[in-house]
């Protein structure tokens, strides 16, 4: 007997060693999460104008989704969706925080909650489950860092910073993190922390986020970069993108080159998986709050609306991702996906595990990253997001080919769309398919119901001469439009 265990013993042992060899290590996981960038703002998705070679190479070196969409329509929702799985409706975070205010419209909004909460098991919490080491560089935006910040939400490494793009016009709320130099944009100083990071933990697995604040208004950028841009304009007799917007575009490019020159000379490029997209859509007008605008930033076409619409110009944004070994390079992935599908994803690959106290309602896509053909177990993807801002309060849903906006402002207003055949929304078949409207008009309530979410009601103080007035609740003031602060947009003009 004992003879014969350990002959079994010598037959399996070079099984188990085969089969430990092949084992697959730990991804890395850089999870790059850009501030407002439009669908069609880089090269690979069609501009012509801005130069991306950066993020032009990443999707040479991995797939694009052609069908990505942002959880939010602007950015507080879909981070709150990143960090938690699920759709930000059920935590009640449906605005930026603390949201804008039009006190004497035809229905008032449900206020945002004001954080994420910190019983919300977020996707840094079971990533260091698995044994990461987390990181967090750049805007947050889900609470006050001192109670509510990344170094609260289970990442170790926490470098939020507040402010804008210019040297001098930001800082990390941590004072442990080193400071910035008095002459070092914010772009370069977030590439920084991110650089230091990889380097300092090369040896163990990590999930590193970055969330730059560009491309968000104020819009600031480099004075070369402002001055190449505006010859460019001159010479292609072009009036869009901004200058000092595309130059912010570029310096996102340049930040996405930095971490993947830092992976390669880690040796990291090889078991790192690297992930690109925006937190919502573009931006059209420059000052987002008021219906009078200065300046418009960029072209959004063929698309449909803007950030804080739920048309496809608000919600649909880039997705690349570089995953050597498992995505094959210069493929493309044209299956629906959305923001809080990362979750699962990142735990999936890191051989994590969910919270079992946690509705998760993201779906692992790693199955897309193999094979771009797959479909989904998906019924359809909702958006909710009852509030003024580029538009009347709404809430969507896409099935497949079809998508419905619901308007919530007791116009009773329904917009259907067949996506697949009319991207740009310029076909309203509501009253031609009646029957098309019924069933998809059903199923949105129905997930209304199902996530409890927030819906406005009818406002006794509503005045149809001051409804277009935007109050800030911040300080429950009427913002003064005419007393716009004219911000410097290039270190001259500090």
């Amino acid at each position: 007997m004992k003879t014969r265990n350990i002959i079994t013993a010598l037959i399996l042992l070079p099984l188990c060693t085969f089969a430990q060899g092949k084992k697959q290590k730990q991804p890395n996981i850089v999870f790059i999460f850009i501030d407002d960038l439009g669908w069609g703002d880089v090269g690979c998705y069609g501009n012509d104008f801005i130069d991306t070679p950066n993020i032009d190479q990443l999707a040479r070196d991995g797939m694009r989704f052609t069908d990505f969409y942002a959880a939010g329509a602007v950015c507080s929702p879909t981070r709150c969706a990143v960090q938690s799985g699920q759709n930000q409706a059920r935590i009640g975070i449906t605005a930026h925080i603390p949201g804008h205010w039009r006190p004497f419209e035809r229905v008032i909004n449900p206020q945002t909650t004001m954080a994420l909460p910190l019983d919300v098991v977020t996707v840094a919490e079971s990533m260091k489950e698995a044994g990461y080491t987390t990181g967090y560089v750049g805007k947050w935006h889900l609470g006050r860092g001192d109670k509510y910040g990344p170094s609260k939400q289970g990442y170790d490494f926490a470098a939020e910073i507040n402010g804008p793009h210019l040297p001098g016009r930001f800082r990390a709320t941590d004072p442990k993190i080193t400071k910035p130099r008095p002459d070092q944009f914010r772009t370069d100083y977030e590439s920084e922390l991110c650089e230091s990071f990889i380097q300092e933990n090369k040896d163990q697995p990590f999930f590193l986020m970055l969330s730059p604040f560009a491309v968000h208004i104020p819009l600031g950028s480099k004075s070369g970069l402002v001055e190449k841009y505006s010859k460019r304009a001159e010479e292609k007799n072009r009036n869009l993108p901004h200058p000092v917007y595309a130059g912010l575009v570029e310096e996102v490019d340049d930040q996405v080159g930095r971490i993947i020159a830092e992976l390669e000379k880690q040796n990291l490029t090889k078991n790192t998986m690297v992930v690109f997209t925006s937190d919502n859509g573009g931006l059209i007008k420059r000052y987002d709050y008021q219906e009078e605008t200065d300046d418009i930033v960029s072209d959004l076409a063929p698309l449909k609306g803007e950030k804080g619409s739920l048309h496809e110009g608000g919600i649909r944004v880039p997705l690349i991702v570089k995953y050597p070994g498992v995505v094959n390079a210069g493929t493309t992935c044209s299956e629906p996906a959305i923001s809080y599908d990362f979750y699962p994803t990142f735990v999936e690959a890191g051989k994590g595990k969910l919270p079992t106290n946690q509705t998760i309602d993201g779906l692992n896509i790693l199955p897309l990253f193999q094979n771009p053909k797959v479909k989904l177990n998906r019924k359809a993807i909702h958006w909710h997001y009852p509030h003024y801002h580029h538009d009347r309060p709404a809430s969507a849903i896409r099935e497949r080919d079809w998508k419905l906006i619901e308007y919530l402002d007791g116009s009773g207003d329904i917009e259907l769309y067949h996506i697949a055949q009319d991207l740009s929304e310029s076909k309203n078949l509501a009253n031609e398919k009646k029957g098309k409207v019924g069933d998809l008009k059903q199923k949105l309530i129905a997930w209304r119901n199902d996530v409890l979410a927030r819906i406005p009601v009818p406002n006794p103080s509503y005045d149809p001469e001051r409804a277009p007035e935007w109050w800030s609740r911040r300080t429950g003031k009427l913002i003064d439009s005419s007393a716009r602060k004219r911000f410097p947009t290039t270190e001259k003009d500090l």
